[in-house]
């Protein structure tokens, strides 16, 4: 539905009530061209964070087999960097 600025001024309130009734967006025009789209506002219920995720993730091969790795903090090769986070020895 298309109506010009100056009907729109003129019939503002009702034509408010209307759009918010039967949702229909209003396009209010100037000079003959569009200027704005008057829309309801519809509520949202917000999704549920629960399961947003599912079907993102893709598993290559059996992720509880064992690697056959000697970790790094196992052997004593760890990186510098976590030196300092050793307990001292007494």
């Amino acid at each position: 539905m298309n109506i010009n600025a100056a009907e729109f001024k003129a019939k503002c309130l009702k034509l408010m009530d209307t759009v918010a009734k039967t949702h229909e967006p209003l396009v209010i025009t100037k000079r003959g061209k569009p200027l704005v789209k008057l829309v309801p506002i519809v509520e949202e219920t917000p999704k549920s964070m629960f399961g947003y995720m599912k079907g993102t993730v893709t598993l290559h091969g059996d992720i509880l087999e064992s690697l056959d790795e000697v970790w790094s903090a196992e052997s004593g090769d760890e990186d510098p960097l976590y030196a300092c986070l050793k307990p001292e020895e007494k």
